[in-house]
């Protein structure tokens, strides 16, 4: 007879050893799952856009490293799909030295273009600039192949949000995230670094582009999980024109859900998109940019004039559009300077209640851009840019000059039509002309056609150097806030107040908006 002896005292140690490791194992888990309460993309999850950011909610705030990767990688292969740096600074805190610099020759091309950060490397000349070999983070958004600089991860409250480099994701992958502790820290977090920690899949297939028509849901439950996500999905140059008749069905149409939109925007080369928010002050789009963190090249001067090279200080960028149309969206800038919310650079574009909030040149327009019912918020030079641009119903606040129009004679400037101007600074002046770096603007326009005025200082109009006979600085019927005609006895010589029987003409041209915009 065979006899199996067995120890009951070891058999009884092996057992509570075995039951204290599994028990540790658990609080580990635990102590991991209660320190990152939630992960979006969820673990495991499937149909993820791959616009989506990664996000990570903590049960308390978080500390982003200076040290440390964030790494994706494509599950099946291993191979490393993104990789974000911590160590590599977000951009500049402080201005460049533009010594040297230079007007390009030859304006800037706008050519049709994929490039992506999955197919050129960030910080590939665009122009005739030289490469930026600045140590920072670099992104191509809307195939701007020159880069802008980012923040690889942005905390705030008990959250942080990592942002990939754009494009580099696809439909039809699975993926897994792996993350240094140094890169982000929180009571309780390890970091990730088994395969299986954080896994997730894109879908197999993006929406129908014959349908014109995406949806954008910051939450992964639409077409689209950011802004720009949609506007790469749509051609360059795509439909070349359209007639009025079948602007519906020739145009793309992108509709945003009601939520907050932490991102640079940035399009190029489209034509007829209309991008409509669910409401105006539900759809929040923002960036913490200005010139100090993106700007334009170190040897290349930039202006106001075509054919510049483009810029890229802005928290939304059009740049190159036609036919674009944005409503019902709030779109800011988070840091001061030169800092504007929105830049709209094309022709033929409208803004219908758009709430714009910027810093210097809050909002700047090069090209014929229709405002209605729109309100800009911003510290000085408010309004920037050549126009033309009409604006009707609109509500503008400034701590200082409105606006420095710089059209030349080959377009109109600024028109208001029924806006109200409301002062925040004792240097709140309607529009202000000074010369830039010795150049002047002979035939800067801004014309106000019963317009309400707030805290605006007796002189109405800030200082106009250089030639002045064709400044065409006008008022017709301004008013104060209690309907009584504004006092113009120390308005600026070289303004202007229209008569409404001898300026009828003027007063009727300047109040079409196809006269202003032709």
């Amino acid at each position: 007879m065979l006899f199996n002896f067995v120890n009951t005292k070891t058999k009884k140690y092996a057992n509570m050893k075995s039951t204290f490791y599994f028990t540790l194992g658990l609080l580990m888990a635990s102590t991991t799952i209660q320190a990152q309460k939630l992960r979006f993309p969820e673990q495991n999850a499937i149909n993820v856009n791959p616009d989506t950011h990664l996000v990570l909610t903590f049960d308390s705030a978080p500390a982003i490293g200076n040290k440390g990767f964030i790494r994706v990688f494509e599950t099946g292969t291993n191979k490393q799909i993104d990789c974000l740096d911590l160590s590599i600074p977000a951009g500049p805190t402080q201005g460049q030295s533009n010594a040297g610099a230079i007007y390009t020759p030859v304006p800037y091309e706008y050519k049709e273009t994929n490039s992506t950060n999955a197919n050129t490397i960030p910080g590939t000349p665009s122009g005739m600039n030289k490469r930026d070999t600045s140590d920072y983070q670099l992104n191509i958004i809307g195939h701007f192949t020159d880069g802008f600089h980012f923040y690889p991860v942005i905390a705030h409250g008990n959250t942080a949000t990592i942002y990939l480099h754009n494009n580099l994701l696809e439909y039809g992958k699975s993926y897994y995230v792996t993350i240094d502790k140094e890169a982000v820290s929180a009571a309780g977090f390890k970091g990730f670094t088994k395969k299986n920690a954080w896994r997730f899949a894109t879908k197999e297939s993006g929406p129908d582009k014959d349908l014109h028509k995406f949806v954008v849901s910051a939450d992964g439950t639409a077409d689209f999980n950011t802004v720009q996500g949609a506007l790469d999905y749509i051609p360059d140059f795509n439909p070349q024109s359209l007639a009025p008749s079948i602007k519906e069905n020739g145009g793309w149409k992108i509709f945003v859900k009601n939520g907050n939109y932490e991102e640079i925007v940035y399009l190029r080369n489209k034509r007829f998109v209309n991008i409509e928010g669910e409401s105006r002050d539900g759809v929040l789009i923002h960036y913490a940019n200005n010139e100090v963190f993106n700007p334009h090249p170190a040897d290349i001067k930039t202006n106001e004039l075509p054919g510049t090279f483009p810029s890229r200080r802005a928290a939304f960028m059009s740049d190159n559009g036609y036919g674009i149309e944005l409503v019902n969206l709030t779109i800011q800038t988070d840091l001061k300077g030169q800092a504007e919310g929105l830049l709209m650079t094309g022709e033929e574009n409208h803004l219908k209640n758009v709430h714009v909030i910027g810093s210097g040149d809050a909002l700047q327009i090069n090209g014929s851009t229709y405002l209605e019912n729109c309100i800009i918020d911003g510290d000085g030079d408010t309004v920037l840019g050549r126009g033309p641009a009409f604006f009707k119903d609109c509500a503008l606040s400034s701590y200082g000059a409105f606006m420095w129009i710089r059209n030349t004679n080959k377009n109109h400037g600024n028109v208001f039509v029924n806006c109200t101007f409301k002062g925040k600074g004792s240097d709140a002046v309607i529009a202000r002309s000074p010369a830039n770096k010795g150049k002047g603007y002979p035939y800067a326009e801004a014309v106000l056609l019963n317009c309400t005025l707030e805290n605006v200082p007796s002189a109405g109009w800030g200082i106009i150097e250089g030639e002045t006979n064709d400044v065409h600085f006008w008022e017709y019927n301004s008013r104060t806030v209690d309907g009584k005609e504004v006092d113009y006895s120390h308005r600026n010589r070289a303004s202007r107040q229209l008569d409404k029987e001898k300026d009828a003409r003027i007063i009727e041209w300047y109040s079409n908006p196809t006269y202003v915009l032709k």
